[in-house]
């Protein structure tokens, strides 16, 4: 597979096999859209019946340096052979590469967890631990997980909590910076950021103590809300209101990190250091491990050390393939391949854009794009069916795509592996053109 520039489908998915699969799971072939893993190589998936599939989402963000990458492999391979659970010299040496490749210039600790919702549990505590304070503020749309922590601070979708109440107390939404559709029916920048005034003007005035809020956890690109990107200054702007209250600034960048928006980090493109980052996903190539980075005195309280950790935390393969990943994004120059590829691709996209009316808005940071499908001839009213019909003729097509959003949206998922050429990007949009057109045909 790894020659193909683009998918190969040999039989109308789903073929035979894969029926078989679906019967076994008591699932019908109209629900196969997520392509069952044979064999995964690259940016391609292969499945049972020999199809292969562009994986434009990347693992849903997990493998941004493909899948399995054979130097990836390799370190876990060595690592096999040495040791599977303990301590482990690459354990420390990654708490190093961690606090050298995050924002910020001051000293760091790591502590290791498994998921990006048990980091955001994580860092939770920390914020509130270290301060001394209860309150945390949060943001409208996020999806941090779905532990009680992270499930307490997301608000996704209704369903995300529907039933597991009472959540984590003490935790405040405010709306995100949704341009878009903005919740204050403003424009920006005639809006002077209300979103982010909103929370001193109002909430620190009449029901929110500010010195009593530990922290803010913000997601610097909103993920599953639809990848939306904040509007210059804000992240900027937040992170001054966080200083002049003592709140700290949690940045979570579960999806958006190692190189995925065409920097390390995505809070980098607002020159904004946080106090604390929540990392998972991408962080070990595919590998399960997350952690919470933050500044070094915060891990200190009393004369006491912060005490949060799981027994798998820092598990011995993850560590030695974390470490190979981060050696790979840097050497293989991944960040700058985001960053390029990105804008090749955010141009096609606002052209696909112009020449149809079912498109209504495209926005994201380098391998992270976000094209939000409406009803069209005008109308900015969501686009579901549109978005569910687009992602269905793209994945018969060979091109594995999802769309997500809150507030009832649906936003294409364009976040293929960092290592995706000129050639297979333009393979997998003019798919993802193909089908698009050909739902607005039939629609509208």
């Amino acid at each position: 597979m790894k020659s193909l520039e683009g998918p190969r489908i040999l039989v109308k998915p789903p073929g035979p096999r894969v029926q078989e699969l679906l019967k076994l799971a008591g699932l019908p072939p109209t629900q196969y859209l997520t392509p069952i893993a044979e064999e995964a190589e690259g940016i391609f998936i292969r499945d049972p019946d020999g199809n292969v599939f562009i994986d434009f989402i990347s693992g849903r963000c997990v493998v941004n340096v493909g899948h399995r990458h054979p130097r990836v492999l390799e370190a876990i391979r060595k690592q096999l052979g040495r040791a599977t659970h303990g301590l482990t010299e690459d354990r420390f040496r990654l708490e190093r590469e961690l606090a050298r490749v995050t924002p910020g210039r001051f000293p760091k600790r790591v502590s290791y967890s498994l998921s990006g919702s048990d980091a955001n549990d994580g860092a939770i505590k920390l914020a509130r631990w270290s301060t001394k304070r209860p309150y945390i503020i949060a943001f409208a749309g996020a999806y941090h997980g779905v532990t009680y922590g992270a499930l307490s601070v997301s608000s996704y979708l209704p369903r995300m909590v529907r039933g597991f109440g009472p959540n984590l107390p003490g935790i405040y939404h405010f709306p995100y910076p949704y341009c878009y559709r903005c919740p204050f029916g403003l424009q920006h920048p005639e809006c002077d950021l209300r979103c982010a005034r909103y929370i001193e003007d109002y909430a620190f005035r009449s029901y929110l103590p500010p010195d009593e809020v530990a922290a803010a956890i913000i997601e610097p690109i909103a993920g599953d809300a639809g990848w939306i990107v904040p509007p210059e200054g804000y992240i900027r702007y937040l992170k001054e209101i966080c200083e002049r209250n003592g709140i700290l600034l949690i940045d979570e960048e579960v999806q958006t990190g190692f190189g995925r928006t065409g920097r390390w980090f995505a809070i980098e493109h607002w020159g904004v250091e946080p106090d604390i980052l929540v990392l998972g996903k991408a962080m070990a190539g595919g590998i399960p491990l997350s952690a919470v980075v933050g500044r070094e005195e915060l891990f200190q309280r009393d004369g006491q050390p912060f005490a949060h950790g799981y027994t798998f935390g820092g598990y011995p393969l993850a560590c030695a393939a974390a470490l190979e990943n981060i050696r790979v994004i840097e050497e293989e120059r991944l960040v700058e391949n985001a960053e390029r590829v990105g804008a090749l691709i955010m141009k096609r996209l606002m052209e696909i854009k112009e020449g149809c009316s079912i498109i209504g808005d495209v926005r994201g940071k380098g391998l992270l794009i976000g094209a939000e499908v409406v009803k069209g001839n005008g109308s900015k009213e969501p686009g579901l069916e549109e978005a569910s019909a687009i992602c269905a003729e793209a994945f018969h097509r060979g091109l594995y795509i999802i769309h997500m959003g809150s507030y009832g949206t649906a936003t294409l998922r364009i976040a293929p592996p960092l290592i995706i050429t000129d050639r297979q990007a333009e393979a997998a949009l003019n798919i993802l053109e193909e089908a698009i057109k050909k739902v607005e045909k039939s629609r509208i």
